[in-house]
């Protein structure tokens, strides 16, 4: 009997030894902190491309022009950016940081788009008079080519970027970064 319950305490340690180990151990890092786990798109792709393309966008002779010949702060409507890459990209989260970038520019306004647009228009019950109507869209792609031999591979990312004059329809900027650039080596299986 007392060899049954040491056999049973010894067992009931090692099951809290294990589910103790079997937690994942969380540590906080500074948000800068560029961190690459996958060699997937990631947070630190994003900001690097949308700051590049709205620099590009604001030093671009058209774009100085056209917004010259608006006479005012010009406002911007950022619209979708489609994923056509071979990998899930929550490409809202370029959209919602291409926004970021161009407001606190202070040299561009934007309006609201899309769904939050219209839950604006039904808190002010369906009143559109005074909405303020953009002057350019923003919209884009991203693709991505994955070259591959063996364990190694590269990705490279193309974001494609392009404003175009809502009233006219004339495209009056276009850009695409392929600044993302990354190796991966997969490691060998062990068995």
């Amino acid at each position: 009997m007392k060899k049954l319950i040491i056999m049973i305490m010894v067992v009931m340690v090692a099951v809290v030894i294990t589910s103790c180990s079997s937690r994942p151990k969380v540590t906080r890092i500074d948000a800068q902190t560029q961190i690459d786990l996958s060699g997937f798109w990631n947070d630190t792709d994003v900001r690097i491309v949308c700051e590049a393309l709205i620099r590009d966008f604001l030093y671009s002779p058209r774009a100085a022009q056209a917004i010259a010949d608006i006479g005012r702060r010009p406002v911007v409507l950022v619209g979708s950016f489609r994923n056509e890459s071979s990998e899930h990209i929550d490409t809202g989260i370029i959209s919602t940081t291409m926004e970021t970038v161009i407001f606190n520019t202070g040299r561009l306004d934007f309006v609201a788009g899309g769904a939050a647009r219209e839950e604006l228009r039904a808190e002010r019950q369906g009143e559109i008079a005074s909405e303020l109507g953009a002057d350019f869209m923003m919209f884009g792609t991203v693709r991505s080519i994955v070259d591959r031999a063996g364990r190694h591979s590269v990705r490279t990312y193309f974001v494609s970027a392009e404003m175009t004059h809502l009233e006219t329809g004339q495209r009056m900027w276009m850009a695409t970064n392929d600044e993302i650039k990354k190796t991966v080596v997969q490691r060998r299986n062990r068995l």
